[in-house]
């Protein structure tokens, strides 16, 4: 292991920043080495990458963080305290689960896992070391996602009735050109987990827990072994009925919700990150103007949603002791409503969280059959 920093993985001092280690040094590598740089309670100081050359180059991009020549090597060295996962799905679980016996906390880039039974012994293996696993949904982030979140619990917008959730992006045929892109066995699944599951996540965020779930999968256009679009029914526990909508093949790309309650409609609409200016509540006829005013009374002082905001909280609860942020909590819950679509397609069946724990099938993988209208 080559160690430009002397010292950089001596053992913390008592106060000091948590010691973080990034294996893999793809693009969204960047967004965790930004989001180091700016949390107080940590400092990067190892990174990990098969190509020797490019984690060189990242960690002289990112103020010289010692390169480990393996994950073997780092955690027998010790000296982290966190590890964050940004390699390819279909590597997760292992690097996840053996960072979590070595006594390292372990943040990890969506989708967590190839499978809900990877997801559930990464999960396991967090609470059998006492370590703390979590799964990157930066989409549930930012004042006005907390802001309307607040306004759908409270009950001060009525009760929510109906929504939808559509995440329409561009994926060209050299995206799924990929070696380990587009394939079951080392992706997991099709956009439907890998680029859908952000606004599925943060549906479920605001509305809460799932109760059934009815989904198709296509492929229209793309050559994958998955799906290039997939259409879904979810109803929540709380009584809302969700149209969910998936596609790698929409050039106007856009990424939104939209939730109908008693009061108001709440839409958001944006591509890969949002701010106050991407939310709008809208409300129903006759209802009280000083009602509309304290809806719109988002904070003074704006943070849009990121990696920022999540590592920086997610940081501050390791370092003290405390739970998990809610931006951070049931990590398996969107995992488990993309699972479902899979397993209703592969059924034809509506899909209840009891019956997809029976599926054995889709719980182990998501491969499932899908609708091949190509031409």
């Amino acid at each position: 292991m080559t160690d430009p920093t002397p010292g950089a993985l001596s053992g913390a001092r008592s106060g000091a920043p948590l010691r973080a280690a990034i294996i893999g040094t793809g693009a969204i590598a960047d967004a965790h080495a930004q989001a180091l740089r700016a949390a107080p309670d940590g400092e990067l100081v190892a990174v990990i990458d098969r190509d020797l050359g490019r984690a060189r180059a990242f960690a002289d991009r990112w103020g010289g963080p010692a390169v480990a020549d393996s994950l073997v090597e780092l955690l027998a060295a010790g000296g982290i305290d966190v590890l964050h996962v940004c390699t390819p799905p279909g590597v997760h679980a292992e690097q996840a689960i053996a960072a979590l016996a070595a006594g390292v906390h372990v943040i990890c880039e969506k989708p967590a896992a190839l499978s809900l039974d990877e997801l559930d012994d990464m999960t396991a293996a967090a609470a059998r070391n006492d370590r703390r696993l979590a799964v990157v949904f930066q989409q549930r982030t930012g004042t006005a996602a907390a802001h309307v979140k607040e306004l759908l619990a409270s009950g001060a917008l009525g009760r929510p009735l109906v929504a939808t959730c559509q995440t329409l992006w561009y994926r060209a045929p050299e995206y799924f050109a990929v070696p380990w892109r587009g394939k079951w066995a080392t992706e997991g699944g099709g956009p439907t987990l890998g680029l859908g599951i952000h606004q599925v996540d943060l549906l479920a965020w605001l509305l809460g827990d799932w109760a059934s779930v009815n989904g198709q999968l296509w492929r229209l256009a793309r050559e994958t072994e998955m799906e290039d679009v997939s259409t879904a029914t979810v109803a929540f526990a709380n009584g809302v009925v969700a149209s969910v909508v998936t596609s790698a093949l929409s050039p106007r790309e856009t990424s939104s919700i939209r939730i109908d309650t008693e009061l108001a409609t709440v839409t958001v609409d944006h591509l890969y990150g949002h701010g106050h200016e991407h939310w709008r509540i809208t409300p129903a006829p006759g209802v009280d103007p000083a009602l509309v005013d304290a809806w719109a009374a988002l904070p003074a002082e704006e943070e849009p949603s990121g990696h920022d905001p999540l590592v920086r909280d997610l940081y501050r609860a390791l370092a003290t002791g405390a739970p998990l942020p809610p931006t951070a909590s049931d990590p398996a819950r969107s995992f488990e409503i993309v699972t479902a679509i899979y397993s209703s397609a592969a059924s034809g069946r509506t899909v209840t969280p009891t019956s997809l724990r029976e599926d054995a099938d889709r719980m182990r993988s998501l491969e499932s059959p899908v609708t091949d209208l190509r031409r």
